[in-house]
């Protein structure tokens, strides 16, 4: 019950805002190279062996992965209800071709060396670079149109009402970003590939992924020009009540040009999260360069954490601005669950949180090595 008046309100707000933003980090990570070594797999790997391998360098460890965005989607729920609403039903048809695209990697995983056939294992082959392509595109395409407002209004009564179209998401911004997760995942995917495997393979991964490398770089930067130039930020124009209820309507906003850069101005420490993403991804690249392979996979790590971070630091207080109406966009203080739900949640993430990184490390330390590629063509300790 002390702990429980220690941390107040805004306390709480504040503190599952950062923590949604580690599990997103968390999941953009560890699923991040499975989505990137998917969308590699049918260019990288030119014969049915060097596919097996690629296949089994994630193989074993892509399923454990995703609980980081079982984590995500249920923080979502728990801790910002309102978000969980307007985001899961405006952004309907794309969470479904998400689900979708993400159902068909385990089917093709499992299926994909069934049969001898060539154009058998072709299909599942494409199939899962349709499985980490897809995610990974969609989710950059949603994070553009969350910086530019979704266009979403609320009631009195608090009901929600999203007036877009799926269409309308796939604009040229939101494209971009798009653009830029694609890149970045596959980067990721071609660092972990170095890791995992050797010959051939290794040097393809080097050079697909110091090209996916400066290609997230030049692109990254592109996104943060057509910010300033082109998209309008959100901001708050009435007094800020970082205690009150969560009911969006008791705020004022307004909607101008460069509101998305006023943190840095105001706090310019926020401005060591876009120069992580790029001294990160610059890093990864030159490490990949020079086979210090272990090195790199932690730089590119570094370098998504700054870029989804850069997002969050711009965007604060908002998560969810409206394009309808700036006063219905949601922010850190005004659209969160209760003070005791927010406490409860704490407490069993403090408990298990830790439990699931030390699983997570304990795996892959035992499954630590480079994929053994006569083991699997003779048909010895692989499944896949």
């Amino acid at each position: 019950m002390i702990l429980h008046e220690l941390l107040n309100y805004d306390t709480l707000r504040l503190i599952w805002w950062v923590l949604l933003g580690v599990l997103l980090i968390g999941f953009a990570v560890m699923g991040g190279f499975d989505l990137g070594t998917g969308t590699l797999l049918p260019f990288i790997a030119k014969t049915d062996l060097e596919r097996r391998v690629v296949i089994n360098a994630v193989g074993p460890t892509w399923e454990g992965n995703q609980v980081w965005l079982v984590l995500g989607g249920g923080a979502i729920f728990a801790a910002w209800p309102q978000l969980y609403a307007v985001s899961f039903s405006g952004f309907y048809l794309a969470m479904f071709i998400i689900l979708v695209a993400l159902i068909i990697r385990p089917v093709a995983f499992k299926y994909r060396s069934k049969l001898e056939s060539k154009a058998w294992r072709n299909s599942w082959d494409w199939a899962l670079f349709v499985g980490g392509f897809v995610p990974a595109l969609i989710c950059g395409v949603a994070v553009g149109n969350v910086i530019q407002g979704v266009p979403f209004r609320l009631t009195p009564e608090m009901y929600i009402y999203y007036d877009g179209s799926f269409f309308e998401l796939l604009n040229p911004f939101a494209v971009l970003c798009g653009l830029v997760s694609v890149s970045m995942l596959v980067a990721h995917g071609a660092a972990w590939l170095r890791i995992k495997t050797d010959g051939v393979l290794a040097d393809r991964a080097r050079t697909i992924g110091s090209i996916a490398m400066l290609t997230t770089i030049v692109l990254y930067a592109l996104a943060g020009v057509a910010l300033w130039h082109w998209i309008e930020g959100y901001s708050i124009t009435s007094v800020i009540n970082t205690t009150g209820p969560s009911n969006p309507l008791f705020k004022t906003a307004a909607v101008s040009q460069h509101a998305w850069f006023t943190n840095y101005d105001s706090k310019p420490w926020t401005l060591l999260a876009p120069a992580l993403g790029f001294a990160g991804t610059l890093l990864a690249c030159l490490l990949l360069r020079a086979r210090r392979d272990n090195l790199a996979m932690l730089a590119s790590s570094l370098g998504i954490a700054g870029i989804i971070t850069s997002v969050g630091m711009s965007m604060f207080p908002f998560i969810l601005p409206s394009s309808v109406d700036p006063r219905f966009s949601l922010t850190v203080w005004d659209s969160s669950s209760s003070h005791m739900t927010l406490f409860i949640m704490l407490v069993s993430t403090a408990i298990f949180l830790p439990l699931i990184v030390a699983y997570t490390t304990w795996v892959y330390r035992v499954l630590w090595g480079k994929v053994d590629a006569k083991a699997i063509e003779g048909g010895k300790g692989h499944a896949y």
